[in-house]
């Protein structure tokens, strides 16, 4: 590519922002709602974070089976899948808000019922598989009405900003909240750590309590109708930039996925254990989480499309490279970029779902996001565990690997405008 990511606009001269190096903070100094958002949904999700291991270590507890805590995964998936389509058209035709405040309020009180059964001391994996898939729902229904919120809080060129926010929300959640979890079912039981997962939930409800009313906003000419899902599928078969976006992050996500090779690479190639296991799951989500904290400078990109490209060959090319490693240190350090490129393809995505989707049909897409987030890694474990089965895990991971960026390469060539796609004229 000969021109720049950052490049001025030929039209208007305007130069290019100065770049950052931490994370732009602007969202939350600029907008209240945006800040009470933010902050409600970091606490939320570090509450569910040491729910989700909390769960996790009861279901083995009651069963001594793997198998039986690998269910936990199913019992959300199908719902996710299922509701995170539904809830996006939902959230396209009633006020986004009291949806968001719904579904959180569910999520609160699916909580609240973990610390009764727990208390109750009913010991039935079904029922905590029930609770789970619930969980699930509620989340399917609460994500698309809270991300098509943003870009109503939000002036567009503070979208990349705010998702890189939002980025250290989720992967706060997921370092810390299993952290948290654990010591606190460790040192005063399940009911404790569920029952801080259910007063967390108070931050998330005051602040979707405080937004004002988000009311789809309707092109000229159309009147307010039920919000079909099938309307936001054929709208994403019309937009090849908006296609792009989901078919790059399905290149590493399915393609480059080594996930559920973690536990046999931990001893095959490092010699180690559990606690081996544990540093590999975590590196992605420690680089994740440094993307978000040095993510200033995304706020200067204008070539979204690019960057996107760029990250997810980063990703697979990361992802190649540990398949060859047989140092932890390094395989660590590679897994950590992996998770930093991640968290840039990540915003970038988000930003142009927000700015380049009507605001009514934010939603729907947003719903779609969720399937493929959700979907993508579930089909990659199987297609990594499958590989390293056939092959080895080697051969598995860096195949992998070589086998994302050799896709993203093809798509980018095939649909050269999404590398045009430029930040001040957003087209789906």
């Amino acid at each position: 590519m000969t021109e720049s990511l950052t490049e001025s606009d030929a039209a208007g001269g305007e130069p290019a922002p100065r770049a950052r190096i931490f994370a732009d903070l602007t969202p939350l100094r600029t907008s209240p709602d945006y800040r009470r958002l933010w902050f409600g949904n970091t606490v939320s999700w570090t509450g569910q974070g040491m729910t989700a291991l909390a769960v996790s270590l009861q279901v083995y507890d009651l069963t001594g089976s793997a198998f039986s805590v690998g269910l936990i995964g199913a019992c959300s998936l199908v719902p996710l899948v299922v509701f995170g389509l539904y809830g996006g058209a939902v959230a396209d035709t009633v006020d986004r808000r009291k949806l968001g405040l719904a579904s959180a309020f569910g999520s609160f009180l699916l909580s609240v019922l973990l610390v009764g059964v727990t208390v109750a001391g009913i010991e039935r994996v079904g029922l905590l598989y029930g609770i789970v898939a619930l969980q699930a729902v509620c989340f399917a229904l609460n994500s698309p009405a809270r991300s098509s919120m943003i870009a109503r809080l939000l002036p567009a060129e503070q979208l990349p900003a705010a998702n890189a926010l939002n980025s250290m929300t989720s992967t706060t959640g997921s370092l810390v909240g299993p952290m948290l979890g654990g010591l606190i079912v460790g040192w005063w039981g399940y009911r404790a750590a569920y029952g801080v997962d259910a007063v967390t939930f108070t931050a998330a409800l005051y602040a979707m309590w405080r937004l004002p009313a988000m009311l789809p906003e309707r092109g000229e000419g159309t009147g307010r109708k039920r919000a079909s899902v099938l309307d936001g599928l054929r709208f994403l078969g019309t937009r090849p930039n908006l296609r792009m976006t989901f078919l790059s992050d399905m290149c590493a996500m399915v393609l480059a996925q080594p996930r559920a090779l973690f536990p046999v690479v931990a001893v095959l190639w490092y010699g180690g254990d559990a606690r081996t296991t544990g540093l590999l799951v975590a590196a992605p989500a420690l680089g994740a989480l440094l993307g978000g904290v040095f993510s200033g400078w995304l706020g200067s990109v204008r070539r979204h499309g690019l960057a996107v490209l760029v990250a997810v060959g980063c990703w697979g090319a990361a992802v190649a490279v540990f398949g060859l490693t047989r140092q932890l240190w390094l395989g660590l350090v590679v897994l950590a970029l992996a998770g930093a490129a991640d968290t840039t393809s990540m915003v970038f995505r988000n930003t142009m779902l927000q700015a380049a989707v009507p605001d009514e049909l934010r939603g729907r897409l947003q719903g779609v996001f969720i399937v493929v987030v959700a979907g993508g890694p579930r089909l990659g474990d199987f297609i990594a565990g499958s590989a390293a089965d056939l092959t080895s895990p080697g051969v598995a991971v860096t195949g992998g690997g070589i086998a994302c960026v050799a896709a993203v390469a093809l798509l980018g060539l095939r649909w050269r405008g999404f590398a045009r796609y430029d930040a001040h004229h957003p087209e789906a």
